[in-house]
């Protein structure tokens, strides 16, 4: 019998008896790395540009796969990886729907890590198939619907709620705004549907009266319409109308989906959650918790107000769900996902559902929506820049006065390329406006006034 190697060597597993301690020293240097590759890079990403970010990498992994191994891999490409990062938790990073996860969330990463379940069968992973069905039931009562699935994210959340229109009302067509998620488009191709239907947003967000004109066009399109809202925006976090478009879908017999992926999070808010009225109306609800939620990618989820509408993910694989072993009580998870082999991402947004509850995760979507009020209004008062409007959600738009659409995209590219601030852009009523979006609960007031004094400074005169 061969002997395993000692405790501090790569190749020893990470459960098992002595799986605690052979992590506990790789973990150390890990935190180490993550720390060193943070003060390397300095600020919120890495300065010089791609071509600068990629020559470090470079230099950093040599072979990537060398005829020996190298006791040093793993603090030197966790430093590379750290130092090359943007790094979501530094208020100067402030582009995307990319939130800082919480440290709590992470801890409980490392558990599914360790213990690798796959939830494509009960055998595999026991607990965990019971507290993603808790979880997920849970999350869809808070929408207001019956149950839910996990999903990869938004993208896929919105694929899938096409798909299960599609098997439920057969011959279905997608009715959109112009502001909605590039992923509604792209899942109607992909499904083979017909080419969408785009019902004009001018004020950003869908407007009643053109869905009602094409629920009522009697030379409009035939067979079922799946009409989908946006409840938060990629560009402005605005909210679509939802309780009018809710009444038009009842109207007219068309299947309503709500794409909540930026919004949901508004639902753990006493103070904001009112803005999400008519999300109990829809029939499938996309959310994701790596956005307003903390969570560390990947943590979405597909509400359903139907459960018998996921029956038609059902699949029989005799070595995963055998008839006999579901008829003798074994739960048959294959039903759940569009994937097979897949983690427990449902164990951090459990333990940060448990530990932080309603009231604290509550207090970090109001934190953010406050500072997004507290940098619109820093904005406002300063005579050298625009608003676009104020925030719905914690996403504000903004350009310096007087620019052009070149001037500003100079801006954030300038600010990108030395390294010194992150934000996004995005093209509203025919301009160009740079986009910060604060998903930072820690923010504070003088980082405000520091990212718009960074803008000030990086503009063309």
């Amino acid at each position: 019998m061969s002997t395993p190697p000692p405790l501090d060597h790569p190749a020893r597993l990470a459960s098992g008896p002595d799986g605690p301690h052979a992590l506990r020293p790789l973990l150390d240097t890990v935190l180490d790395a993550l720390d060193s590759g943070r003060r390397a890079r300095g600020g919120p990403l890495p300065a010089g540009g791609p071509e600068a970010v990629a020559a470090r990498v470079r230099d950093a992994v040599g072979a990537v796969l060398p005829e020996h191994g190298d006791p040093d891999a793993l603090r030197g490409l966790v430093h590379a990886l750290a130092e090359g990062a943007a790094d979501p938790a530094d208020p100067l990073c402030a582009a995307h729907l990319h939130c800082p996860p919480l440290a709590v969330a992470i801890a409980a990463d490392l558990a599914v890590s360790a213990l690798n379940p796959s939830l494509d069968s009960w055998d595999q992973a026991p607990a965990a198939s019971e507290l993603e069905a808790l979880v997920t039931r849970a999350l869809a009562h808070e929408t207001g619907l019956a149950d839910s699935v996990v999903t990869t994210g938004g993208t896929e959340s919105n694929q899938l709620a096409l798909l299960l229109a599609r098997e439920s009302c057969g011959d279905v067509r997608l009715v959109c705004g112009a502001n909605a998620h590039h992923s509604l488009p792209r899942a109607a191709w992909l499904l083979g549907l017909p080419e969408p239907l785009i019902v004009p947003a001018p004020s950003g967000t869908l407007d009643p009266a053109a869905l009602h004109g094409v629920l009522t066009d009697p030379g409009g399109p035939r067979g079922s319409l799946l009409v989908a809202a946006t409840a938060g925006t990629t560009d402005a976090g605005l909210i679509d109308p939802l309780p009018e478009i809710a009444g038009l879908c009842a109207a007219h017999g068309a299947r309503l989906h709500i794409d909540a992926a930026h919004g949901g999070g508004l639902l753990f808010s006493e103070r904001h959650r009112d803005k999400l009225t008519g999300l109990e109306a829809a029939h499938t609800v996309t959310l994701d918790l790596h956005k307003l939620g903390w969570q560390p990618v990947a943590a979405g989820l597909l509400a359903v107000r139907h459960p018998r509408d996921l029956a038609v993910l059902h699949q029989r694989a005799d070595y995963l769900n055998a008839g006999d072993d579901t008829e003798a009580g074994l739960p048959d998870l294959l039903g759940r996902s569009l994937r097979t082999t897949r983690r427990p991402d449902v164990l951090k947004i459990a333990v940060t559902l448990k530990a932080l509850g309603r009231s604290g995760l509550g207090a970090l979507v109001d934190q953010v929506c406050a500072r997004a009020r507290e940098f619109a209004d820093l904005i406002h008062d300063h005579p050298g820049f625009e608003l676009h409007d104020r925030p719905t959600i914690s996403t504000v738009l903004f350009r310096p006065a007087g620019a052009t659409d070149d001037a500003v995209a100079t801006v954030r590219r300038r600010l990108l390329t030395e390294g010194r601030a992150v934000l996004g852009r995005a093209r509203l009523d025919d301009r160009l406006w740079l986009k910060a979006t604060l998903l930072n609960p820690d923010i504070r007031t003088e980082d405000l006034a520091a990212l718009l004094k960074l803008v000030e400074g990086s503009t063309p005169r």
